[in-house]
């Protein structure tokens, strides 16, 4: 079963907005066994709203569209629909009851005829109720395939999906089981891990396709397969993942099923009743930011001292001046010291630090725009590592996040 997403609205194609609702429709399609086959942003504009629904049509099974469902004229989607399917609009009851209590609730003045419009709804269209808010979901079946347009608000598109969209796709349609599972590798790039597997590569069986997901310091191998039964291609994948880890199991992280490196290690530090606490210079807490995203983080996570300074690096963390003046604040003595200051004052089991260059200009310490030291300190030693993390600065913090996060699960798969 194919499924095409199209996202209307001026807003995504100037950049003013991330179109975070395909990401989210993307993978709960996916899930249920819809395969995605395109996802394209288009204007608010009849004609190219026509336009691509007579291109999607001649893909995809399913056509889901986002965004132009608002009260203003700007949004012309509902009217567009009508006329494609040669629809009128009428007086949905319901719906202008709902939205008549909605808006009671949160608008002091009096409701507009423009607010009380979004009940006018297409008569072809079976309605999908938006709890919400007050433009409403449409779902409308035309020569076989469906055509469902949703509100462009993400919490109110999400609603709709989950309680609405999918479980009548699962009800309209057969679909079969579609089955992924990733590898977590880090340290080394995708040209040299596809040498490494590539006789295991050659020899995975037609029904399993392999995809490399690179990113900063880190690989992705994601397996998928698409079956009757899930249980079978559960067995087949699994089995093809016992057979290539020999051959990158000192890169292998374990598996992931849409978690990240961040989310294994609160696993691990968990199951182990061990904590961890940060001192960062150049990452500027961003590894604490992705430890405190995980939900449940204060049961692993001391706390973090962004120690940007000098001063703030001798007088918080109590790292010497002396060695600093001796060796630089980028130096694996500085790094070390930070990650035993930040061990002591947050009484936790384990310490990541990182000092470096981030660029853009070589500064006042002399080192290269990219170094980076990271310090690690565990229950059972202590050490500082030299990299050299390119010249772009967001890259380099990027970098230098996923690398300290490498070697702090290293260090607890010990």
């Amino acid at each position: 079963m194919k499924s095409e997403l199209v996202s209307i609205g001026d807003e995504i194609l100037i950049g003013q907005i991330v179109n975070t609702n395909s990401v989210f429709l993307a993978k709960e399609l996916n899930r249920i066994g819809v395969e995605i086959i395109q996802i394209s942003s288009i204007s608010d504009q009849k004609e190219i709203i026509i336009n691509a629904l007579d291109q999607a049509r001649n893909r995809a099974d399913i056509i889901i569209m986002t965004g132009g469902l608002g009260p203003t004229k700007d949004d012309v989607t509902k009217q567009t629909l009508c006329e494609y399917f040669d629809d009128q609009l009428i007086k949905n009851e319901l719906v202008l009851e709902h939205i008549e209590n909605i808006l009671s609730k949160f608008v002091t003045t009096p409701i507009s005829d423009i607010n009380l419009d979004q009940a006018n709804l297409p008569s072809k269209a079976t309605i999908l109720h938006n709890r919400l808010g007050t433009a409403s979901g449409m779902w409308f079946i035309d020569k076989g395939q469906v055509f469902i347009s949703l509100p462009g608000v993400p919490d109110e598109m999400k609603a709709l999906v989950k309680n609405e969209v999918l479980p009548k796709i699962q009800e309209h349609f057969v679909l079969p089981a579609l089955y992924h599972k990733t590898i977590l590798t880090f340290g080394l790039g995708e040209s040299v891990i596809a040498e490494r597997i590539l006789d295991w590569e050659k020899n995975l069986p037609d029904s399993i396709k392999l995809a490399y997901l690179p990113s900063l310091g880190m690989v992705r191998l994601r397996l998928s397969s698409k079956g009757p039964e899930l249980e079978t291609l559960k067995t087949k994948v699994n089995a093809q993942i016992e057979k290539v880890i020999p051959s990158i199991k000192d890169i292998y992280f374990g598996t992931e099923e849409d978690q990240s490196i961040e989310f294994l290690i609160a696993e691990k530090l968990n199951q182990l009743g061990k904590t961890i606490s940060c001192a960062e210079s150049c990452s500027g807490g961003a590894i604490a930011t992705r430890f405190t995203s995980q939900p449940g983080a204060s049961n692993f996570f001391k706390g973090s001292a962004v120690t940007y300074s000098v001063d703030s690096k001798t007088s918080i963390l109590e790292v010497e001046s002396s060695l600093i003046k001796q060796h630089g604040v980028v130096s694996a003595e500085v790094a070390s010291a930070m990650a035993l200051g930040a061990q002591k004052k947050y009484n936790s089991d384990f310490a990541l630090s990182t000092t470096g260059n981030a660029g853009p200009s070589m500064g006042d310490q002399g080192q290269e725009v990219g170094t980076v030291f990271i310090g690690l300190a565990t229950p059972y030693g202590l050490e500082s590592l030299k990299f050299d993390m390119g010249n772009n600065r967001t890259r380099v913090i990027h970098k230098t996040v996923n690398k300290a996060f490498e070697m702090l699960y290293r260090a607890l798969l010990k």
